[in-house]
């Protein structure tokens, strides 16, 4: 089809549109040449974003709605059944049927203990074929459910369009793609771009083709140093990538330029101590000109924490995939430990940021009312108010009283909220999710020793009220 017939059908698209939906048969009579209806169809496919056009299971085409994305949430059970028969399919392409069982199990096994031991070291990793596909296998799920926790958030403030263009920089195998392609709904349309240069590409375009019609995608086979971005994006997404770039802060710098000034950055990373900090480190280098959204939201006015910054959230465990479970039970060795191939959990380091300003929690606490945390050497052996974002799940032991990291955007170093006597005025320490906001009255200051950290103590005398994110 020339450039003056594809014309032709985006011209009857745009006018059709307004006024019913669009059947590639009814535009064949009205353009030159009367190109064949399939002809047609891939036009409108090619320029659906353009158009602002979903595709029905019919073929016609019609408007996406205007307005905010809005979906259920109830969290993630498991990794989907057409994702796992896809990622095996290539597992058999490569080994054969009985891939998990002898020198090929035993070479996926051992892929997989390298992985571990070099992201544990912070060792460089080359992605091979093999090492791309015993990636997938061990993180797809995890990386599938996590990113969707994180968006899941932003859809629920109304911050993602129905109409939604993504980029995703480092994609690796397809575990945040394919979270965002089964969070949206069907009535909506999304343009997803994947930047990654190395082998997992391969595995990458066998998953997306498991994706919807109108999760139109496109991979950009290069690193993301030499990446150049196009037009405006609604999402930036940086999912455990940033631990492998050499400075991820002037990367995530570069390509925020990119950003819609409605937009949202998001950067996802391992639970573990090394990544978890590092993300907390770009986070903080890049936010001249970005506002923290969530979780470590910066309470008080022109204030940046310079605490180590270790937080993570934790989301109930998945269901144990099925090609996990194989290869871990074709293990053998006196190496071994039953589940050491099985990963279900669900655990993350995250940040939201936005160049227009929004918070998540919009809230900003006075000094007459509340001690800053930057000041917390002044009140130590005092009993204070103070308002606090929680940044964990309990840390203690289970013979211990409960602990929670707490920050307000201020903190130099660690604080920690202890829980030595519960009561109904305080129990919201313990029930508040990951990045609520807390509102602490008459807890006790104290500074440990051992831990090189402050600790706020809640007891029975204390008040902790949880303030939604909305109030």
């Amino acid at each position: 089809m020339n450039e003056a017939q594809r014309d032709g059908v985006r011209d009857n698209a745009r006018y059709l549109q307004s006024v019913r939906p669009i059947d590639p048969e009814e535009i064949q009579e009205y353009v030159e040449g009367r190109p064949h209806p399939a002809a047609i169809a891939q036009v409108l496919r090619e320029d659906a974003f353009d158009l602002g056009l979903l595709e029905n299971e019919d073929g016609t085409f019609e408007p996406v709605e205007e307005g905010s994305l809005s979906v259920p949430f109830h969290g993630v059970e498991a990794f989907p059944s057409a994702y796992s028969l896809a990622l095996e399919d290539l597992f058999v392409e490569e080994y054969g049927p009985g891939w998990p069982e002898g020198e090929s199990g035993e070479a996926i096994r051992e892929r997989i203990r390298d992985l571990k031991a070099d992201y544990l070291w912070g060792n460089d990793v080359a992605y091979d074929a093999e090492t791309a596909l015993s990636y997938a296998l061990y993180h797809l799920p995890d990386y599938y459910a996590a990113v969707q926790y994180v968006l899941a958030d932003l859809i629920a403030d109304g911050l993602l369009p129905r109409k939604l263009r993504v980029l995703d920089v480092g994609a690796g195998v397809g575990g945040p793609a394919l979270g965002l392609a089964d969070l949206v709904p069907e009535d909506a349309l999304v343009e997803y771009h994947a930047v990654e240069p190395s082998a997992a590409t391969d595995v990458l375009s066998a998953m997306l083709e498991e994706t919807g019609r109108n999760f139109r995608t496109t991979i950009h086979e290069t690193t993301a140093e030499d990446f150049e971005p196009e037009g405006e994006y609604d999402l930036l997404l940086f999912s455990n990538v940033l631990s492998e770039l050499d400075d991820p802060a002037s990367v995530v710098d570069r390509y925020r330029e990119a950003l819609a000034v409605d937009g949202s950055l998001v950067a996802l990373a391992p639970a573990d101590r090394e990544t978890a900090i590092g993300l907390r480190e770009v986070e903080r280098a890049v936010e001249d000109g970005l506002t923290v959204y969530a979780p470590t939201v910066r309470l008080w006015p022109n204030a940046t924490p310079t605490d180590e910054g270790w937080s993570f959230d934790v989301q109930p465990d998945l269901e144990p995939p099925g090609f996990q479970r194989r290869l871990d039970e074709a293990a053998g060795g006196p190496d071994h430990e039953p589940g050491e191939f099985v990963n279900v959990d669900v655990q993350y380091a995250y940040t939201i940021m936005r160049p227009d300003g929004q918070r998540r929690i919009d809230f900003s606490p006075s000094v007459s009312e509340f001690a800053r945390m930057a000041d917390m050497d002044t009140h130590v052996s005092n009993r204070i108010d103070v308002a606090a974002i929680k940044l964990s799940h309990d840390l203690a032991g289970e013979d211990a009283n409960p602990l929670f990291k707490i920050g307000d955007g201020s903190e130099q170093v660690a604080h920690y909220a202890v829980l030595t006597k519960e009561s109904a005025l305080n129990e919201d320490l313990r029930t508040a999710a990951y990045g609520d906001l807390l509102l602490c009255e008459n807890v006790l200051a104290l500074w440990n020793d051992d831990e090189e950290a402050y600790n706020l103590v809640v007891d029975g005398e204390s008040v902790v009220d949880r303030v939604p994110a909305d109030a």
